[in-house]
């Protein structure tokens, strides 16, 4: 029935603009076209636009650029017409109406990269890095979804499977001659080639805490006392007035989010409540958001007015907020307000000279910013992205190899228990169909509508 259909959607982005771009794709594509296009498209070279006029019997709709994309050689792999008209609403809606009265059928969110993956033009991980890339808002975030767009993620999963795969026939072969008693897979290169496909697998499991990041942003928790300058801060590092600043204390109530691009890389920075004890109720709620929202950064900004915080309470401070809030976290200590004429460069620098990612800062005045933009870039190790290594950014092929390095640990826990072949096969089955989900080669309907349905429409 999927590729029975003709479907059409409009690609750009609903509203007002000066171009729309609506696409068909679908056996009646080039039918549907000609009845509702001035000139004959019958002999039009693939890729090539046609200048013309959208027509509804003799009246005149829109002025067009119309393309052919003839099947196989196409995004869908069928016979695709684009229109680029001009971006007003009634005629996108026009020419829509046109288009289904014709016979074609509104598409729904990413049927069109849907049917790209069920005539082979790309795998399923190929088509999720176009919502990926779609969806990328830091420059490394893009690079990572064209490379696995471009088949990189693809053909190291392949090879793997390629590899595991000819040892797995070996070994469902000597199950056709059990009671001869003969190996044909040779059991020291095969756990050899386990290890080395765990390792691997194990090693792009690890990449994820870092794709999850560069895909969705590295959160950055501002922590401090009330009045230590958080707010102003986070105005600071945005360069606008987001947040508002005032000397009373408990000024800040709830977490307030807002996220910059450094060097390519996302931050997301959530300006909190000041921690302190305190018998209001409103704040309490607010502090206790504060620790809940630090617990799942990976960067904690622990700021602190340098004119009249004692080592000792800082010292106390910090051992609380690593306590509540896990040790796991990457922590740069802001020492604010060095601006201030009650600040002692000299005793400061006695007091805290044995702490370290210290830097001394004036968030009201900027001072240190930049370096402090520089520290967030180095706390995140972007060596693996520059260097072109595979990098998972996304949650379900997570889960796969996960689901894959247990089958394969199951796998070299039976050859060291001495297992017959027919119990290996169970579990060697089991690695091959969790591979085989990341790019697509094992894929329920259910999984499939459930990842294109978050395209958008036109995609």
């Amino acid at each position: 029935m999927l590729n029975e259909e003709t479907i059409c959607a409009l690609s750009t982005a609903p509203g007002i603009g000066a171009i729309a771009l609506v696409r068909m794709t679908g056996p009646e594509s080039l039918r549907i076209a000609q009845s509702v296009f001035s000139k004959d498209i019958s002999t039009a070279a693939t890729s090539k636009a046609i200048h013309g006029w959208i027509m509804e019997s003799d009246q005149r709709i829109d002025d067009v650029l119309l393309t052919v994309f003839r099947g196989p050689n196409s995004f869908t792999g069928e016979d695709t017409v684009e229109i680029a008209c001009h971006g007003s609403i009634f005629i996108q809606s026009e020419i829509l109406r046109l288009l289904t009265d014709a016979g074609a059928r509104l598409a729904r969110g990413g049927e069109f990269t849907m049917r790209a993956f069920m005539n082979g033009k790309m795998d399923l991980s190929q088509a999720e890095a176009i919502g990926d890339l779609i969806a990328s808002e830091s420059a490394a975030a893009h690079r990572q979804a064209v490379h696995q767009m471009r088949g990189g993620f693809s053909k190291e999963i392949n090879g793997l499977r390629d590899r595991l795969i000819h040892f797995a026939a070996l070994v469902e072969l000597e199950l056709d001659f059990a009671e001869e008693d003969v190996e044909f897979a040779n059991r020291e290169q095969f756990r050899s080639l386990l290890v080395e496909i765990l390792g691997v697998v194990e090693r792009l499991k690890a990449s994820f805490k870092l794709g999850n990041v560069l895909k969705s942003g590295v959160p950055v928790a501002i922590l401090g006392a009330p009045n230590a300058g958080k707010s102003t801060l986070l105005n600071a590092l945005l360069n606008e007035e987001r947040a508002i600043v005032s000397d009373i204390a408990g000024t800040t109530r709830d977490t307030i989010e807002e996220h910059i691009t450094i060097d390519g890389v996302r931050f997301n920075f959530i300006d909190t409540a000041g921690i302190r004890d305190t018998r209001d109720t409103i704040e309490s709620i607010g502090i206790g958001r504060a620790i809940e929202k630090a617990r799942s950064a990976s960067v904690i900004l622990l700021i602190f007015d340098a004119t009249s915080t004692h080592y000792d309470s800082f010292l106390n401070f910090k051992e609380y907020l690593l306590r509540e809030t896990g040790n796991d976290k990457h922590v740069i200590v802001l020492a604010n307000k060095t601006d201030d004429t009650h600040f002692d460069d000299g005793v400061f620098n006695r007091h805290f000279a044995g702490e370290e990612q210290l830097l001394k800062i004036s968030a009201k005045h900027g001072t240190h910013i930049e370096q402090l933009k520089q520290s967030l870039r180095n706390a995140i190790d972007l060596g693996k992205v520059h260097s072109g290594e595979t990098i998972v950014t996304n949650a379900r092929h997570h889960a796969a190899l996960t689901k894959a390095s247990e089958a394969l640990t199951d796998v070299l826990q039976g050859m060291d228990s001495g297992l017959t072949g027919d119990f290996l096969a169970i579990d060697i089955r089991r690695t091959l169909h969790h591979l085989g989900e990341i790019t697509g080669n094992v894929s329920p309907d259910d999984l499939l509508n459930h990842i294109f349905s978050s395209f958008c429409i036109g995609k």
